[in-house]
């Protein structure tokens, strides 16, 4: 990494051990120490992008201070962007260069040398962490329900049941419990406290007591039965100890719980970079010259490929990267990209772009760039810059925590300390103590948004919505601008002849536009154009089955089929080709034209007619071209990409709340303009590149727009990660899918406004579960300070307390809107 005195420090670090907002706070504060530093880091993603303004701060300085800050932090191993020779493109160990970069950006990987304890993170998204979570969690569960059942139910204790109850209890404070209380000592030694600080130490708490009960207080005796009451017994006076071992229990198991549903959507934080990847081509025929200047192919590796390299793209295969075509025309698919259906023609001279698709003829590209320069690299840097750029959401458990958790022990030590003051016995002291750790402790906060999420998702998923994550929910709720995609999430996404036009005062029109669409559709079943396709596909829809099979002649061929000969295309222009009906005797053949009315002018066609017809189809955004035979162009046929039926409602249902919407493009004004008039959006931006639509979200945002933005192609990837709230259509792209917040699977616009209902609704949910639970809290900690409260009434208030949250998410499962 270059510290050029001239150039600032620009660096992404991979960071472990973060599990919360206060560790994103923590990481973020110890960088912005150094001089002319500034950071953002990204829980999710595990990273920190940081930039530099001072030239004496190096990648070292950075890694220190991170580690200064209690976590561990590493350099991505990236390749240099202008190492292209095919031995930079290897990782010393074997492994792909572009898998280092991948592994880096979604913070996937280790610093080498380094091997992470699988506890050591609780949240990180890595396969290993996530399946230890959910062993844990496993056993916690299967141990808790006895517990409880034991120590909450009077009439099942039988002779001997609190060894039973320590047998199985331990195993849930110690070895599931385990990452709560590592985290909260790495905490404590850089002098912090967060939610798994209170959660530890009331596990630590109500567990230590129990087994000083147990082995010294006398409540190990045979016999010893427990009923909870309202008010404490005169322990203080000396009766036999509490054990509080359900407590410890139930804590560990819920949280367990609630952190292993964070960390499975956590774990999908990288995967949009991981399918950009996958988009371009893995090998390319690069053209050689031998001995004597012969030319030979040789397939060989993309990443072999240099600047000025020539090589071929046959029909069917990717551009292998971005260039110039040298020879040879065709029409290429650049929807990957672009998101638009309608195929660009392209010939000698004219750009192309890597990984977009060669639909008919073969092309001679020279690459004009290469490896991390190319466009499709370009978007998914926008994309891992998106998403970094974002500010952590700080979830409102964790703000509370950071006042609540100090405040909680502080009061603790104060009820020891007052109790004991006043002559109380240490039993008595310590019990009330241990009630206001108890009491205090967060499980109904825990609960609290991941039992919502889990029902609200859950609901979600019935209703084809995929919501990422509890921070999305936040997003939903300020939005007031939904930008939206055209092609694949207002419109279909495809092709479809939408009308045939006819010369004025054509006689006996409805034959004359059966006979034109039949023509054209034999003659363009030919081609493997979209816009031959879209027309096969109207007439065979118009055609339907017929009552039975064709009887066939002797030849074989069907009597009454349109054979089709001499067939010709020429890339960009038309087709053409000699239409006969077989057996209908010799002379009936047409020799049918369908393209462009200058390529029809260059076959002597007059095509003078149907001008006025054709210009208008265009200007209205349809693309048309005419079918013509016997030297007259006899009628245009219109292609468009059309509506999907339900977005006129859809847009509709946004503005129902409260969203403003806006159009924005990548296709043509006219086009753009048309498909607005028919569902009503006033605001359009056409003719827009992947790089401005996310330029536009950002504008919004600048003039002070919240923005929720809804697209389906890799062009819209990073404005999707960039907008406040990403809404990715199931039908479009990987990677649109994954950079998004939320998924719609239908690929139904309508979904949107219910997705952002959904998510608001959830949302309230979260917001009156966190009321409930703190204010629980805070009217419960007084009476267990004063001894009101015992704390075996204490474990059952606390379980109440989390059933209350429970119950209330659980009313997500009838939402229908």
């Amino acid at each position: 990494m270059s510290t050029d005195q001239r150039t600032p420090l620009v660096v992404d670090l991979a960071v472990e051990g973060m599990t919360c907002a206060s560790c994103v706070a923590r990481v973020e504060k110890r960088l912005q120490r150094l001089p002319g530093v500034t950071a953002t880091v990204n829980l999710p993603l595990e990273s920190a992008h940081v930039e530099s303004t001072d030239p004496s701060v190096t990648p070292a300085d950075l890694v220190a201070a991170i580690e200064a800050a209690g976590y561990s932090a590493r350099l991505p191993q990236v390749a240099p962007a202008a190492a292209h020779d095919e031995h930079a493109t290897a990782h010393h160990d074997g492994h792909p260069a572009a898998d280092d970069v991948e592994h880096a950006l979604s913070g996937h990987s280790m610093a080498e040398g380094h091997h992470m304890d699988p506890d050591e993170d609780t949240s990180a998204p890595v396969d290993a962490r996530g399946s230890d979570l959910r062993r844990r969690l496993r056993v916690a569960a299967v141990l808790t329900v006895p517990v409880v059942v034991l120590s909450m139910v009077p009439a099942t204790q039988f002779r001997g049941w609190q060894w039973l109850v320590t047998a199985l209890a331990l195993p849930v404070a110690t070895w599931a419990a385990w990452p709560f209380h590592r985290a909260a000592v790495r905490a404590a030694r850089h002098g912090a406290s967060t939610m798994d600080t209170l959660v530890s130490i009331g596990i630590v708490a109500a567990t230590g007591w129990s087994l000083w009960a147990l082995l010294l207080g006398g409540a190990g005796e045979p016999g010893m039965t427990m009923t909870p009451t309202l008010w404490p017994r005169d322990a203080h006076m000396g009766a036999m100890p509490e054990l509080y071992f359900e407590v410890a229990a139930v804590v560990t198991t819920f949280l367990l719980a609630g952190r292993y549903a964070e960390h499975r959507s956590r774990r999908r934080a990288g995967d949009a970079l991981r399918a950009l990847l996958d988009l371009g081509a893995k090998d390319v025929a690069l053209l050689v010259t031998g001995p004597g200047g012969v030319r030979t192919e040789e397939r060989v590796p993309v990443d072999r490929l240099r600047v000025d390299d020539e090589f071929v793209v046959r029909p069917g295969e990717k551009v292998a990267t971005d260039g110039v075509v040298v020879s040879g025309t065709s029409a290429l698919d650049t929807s990957l990209l672009t998101g638009e259906p309608v195929p660009v023609e392209v010939g000698p001279g004219d750009e192309v772009t890597g990984a977009t698709i060669n639909a008919s003829g073969s092309l001679v590209v020279r690459a004009t760039r290469v490896g991390a320069d190319t466009r499709l690299a370009q978007i998914g840097r926008l994309v891992a810059r998106a998403q970094t750029g974002k500010a952590p959401v700080q979830r409102l458990a964790d703000r509370i925590s950071a006042v609540f958790v100090p405040v909680v022990l502080v009061l603790a030590v104060g009820t020891l300390a007052v109790w004991l003051a006043t002559g109380a016995g240490a039993q008595a002291a310590f019990t009330a103590a241990v009630a206001v750790l108890i009491i205090a402790c967060p499980c109904a906060l825990g609960l609290a948004t991941p039992t919502a999420l889990l029902v609200g998702t859950g609901r979600g998923a019935q209703l084809g919505i995929l919501i990422k994550g509890p921070e999305i929910l936040e997003r939903t709720r300020v939005v007031d601008t939904v930008v939206l995609d055209k092609t694949g999430t207002v419109t279909q996404g495809r092709m479809a002849l939408t009308d045939v036009l006819l010369p004025a005062g054509t006689p006996d029109s409805a034959a004359a536009r059966a006979e034109a669409l039949r023509l054209a559709a034999a003659v363009e079943a030919r081609s493997e154009h979209p816009i031959a396709q879209a027309v096969v596909a109207a007439w065979a829809q118009e055609a339907g089955p017929g009552p039975e099979e064709p009887a066939a002649g002797q030849d074989g061929v069907q009597i009454g089929w349109d054979e089709v000969y001499d067939f010709a295309a020429t890339p960009g222009r038309g087709v053409l080709g000699v239409v006969r009906t077989a057996h209908a005797g010799v002379g009936m053949g047409h020799r049918v034209l369908v393209g462009r009315p200058s390529w029809l002018a260059e076959h002597g066609v007059q095509t003078v007619a149907l001008h006025t017809a054709f210009t208008e189809a265009e200007q209205a955004g349809a693309t048309a071209v005419m079918v013509a035979w016997g030297g007259t162009a006899r009628a245009v046929l219109v292609v468009r990409d059309p509506l999907k039926p339900t977005s006129r409602a859809a847009v509709d249902e946004l503005r129902a709340l409260g969203l403003r919407p806006l159009l924005l493009t990548g296709d043509n004004e006219g086009a753009a303009r048309a498909v607005a008039r028919e569902v009503g959006i006033e605001e359009v931006v056409a003719q827009v590149l992947p790089e401005d639509k996310l330029a536009w979200v950002e504008r919004l945002q600048r003039d002070g727009r919240r923005v929720a933005m809804v697209g389906d192609g890799v062009n819209d990837a990073a404005a999707l990660a960039a907008a406040d709230l990403g809404l990715a259509m199931g039908t479009g792209t990987d990677v649109a899918i994954e950079a998004a917040d939320i998924t719609l699977v239908r690929g139904d616009l309508r979904a949107a406004a219910q997705a952002i209902a959904l998510s608001r609704r959830t949302l309230r949910i979260i917001r009156q579960n966190l009321f409930w639970a703190f204010a629980y809290n805070v009217a419960a900690i007084p009476l267990a300070a004063l001894g009101l409260l015992n704390p075996m009434i204490a474990g059952a208030a606390m379980a109440l307390s989390s059933v209350l949250v429970v119950s209330n998410s659980l009313r997500l499962r009838r939402f229908a809107r």
